[in-house]
This record gives C-alpha cells, structure tokens and sequence, in this order.
C-alpha cells in the first residue's frame, strides 16, 4: 500500500512537471500571413509610445478684439459713439465715475450692473449682427434725460 502512494505521488509531480515545462516551451508557432496593405497595430520593436496620428492644428485667424472705455457721468456717456465691425469681439470697460448708473445694450444682451461711483466693471460680445444699437442707463429718468450713446456694427 505503501508502494502505491509512493508511485500516485512521482506520477502527478511528474505530470505536474511536464506541463509545466511545457507551458514554457510554447513558442509562437509561424503562420501564413496575407499582406493587406494596412498598418499594423503593434509598435515596431523597440519602438514605444508612439501617437498612431499626429493633428496638427491650423491657427485660425480670431477675429479682432476692439477695446473701448466707456465713462459715465451724470446724464451722459463718453464716448458717445461706438464703431466696430461685424464679427468682431467687442470689450467694453464701463467706469462709473460720478453718481449711481449702469450700461445697456439690449440687442446684444450686454449690462452692467448699476452701481454707485466710483465703479467699474468690464463687458465682452462678439458683434454679430450689423446696424447702430442704443446703449444706456436704465437708472431711474437717466435715460430721457439724454443718458445715451450709439454702438455701430458695419456689415
């Protein structure tokens, strides 16, 4: 009996052995290959890290940046007129500098809150559509009192 075990315990060691002897012999058998003229997707030997694509990205031309100050005043703006073109980013410093007011383009869906002097607060849009729009103060009468400028969108 125990002439049995002995013999059970050499053949699964030798079994056990033997596949895992083999399990590192396996080499990558060849095999028939048809070229179909894509790129493969494994890296060349010794070649890592390598981005499949590269984009390369056009600068694109922004559209120019016109910067104005506005200054309130009570009952008016300087300056009263502003000119720009259509497509470009317009930046507008609204300073308050005497009295309570604030700054309004309702086409464009540009304002500045209203607020007592000394005050300043900075607006930006792109113009984008042509024709002359009406900025003013919303405070109280301040603009039926002549509060008022023109912005200018040429086509």
């Amino acid at each position: 009996m125990k002439n049995t075990y002995i013999v059970v315990i050499v053949l699964v060691v030798v079994i056990g052995g033997f596949i895992w002897w083999s399990q590192g012999q396996k080499a990558e058998a060849p095999t028939d290959t048809v070229d179909t003229g894509a790129e493969s997707a494994m890296p060349a030997p010794g070649v890592e890290d390598v981005p499949e694509t590269v984009v390369v990205e056009e600068e694109t031309q922004a559209a120019p940046v016109k910067e104005f100050t506005v200054t309130a005043k009570n009952f008016s703006f300087a300056p009263a007129t502003l000119t720009v073109n259509k497509g470009d980013k317009v930046k507008i410093t609204f300073k308050n500098t005497q009295g309570f007011h604030d700054f309004k383009i309702d086409e464009y869906g540009v304002a500045a809150a209203q607020k007592q002097s000394p005050a300043e607060e900075v607006l930006e849009f792109t113009a984008d559509k042509a024709g002359s729009f009406e900025y003013y103060c919303s405070v109280g009468e301040h603009r039926a009192m002549g509060m008022v400028g023109t912005l200018t969108v040429k086509e």
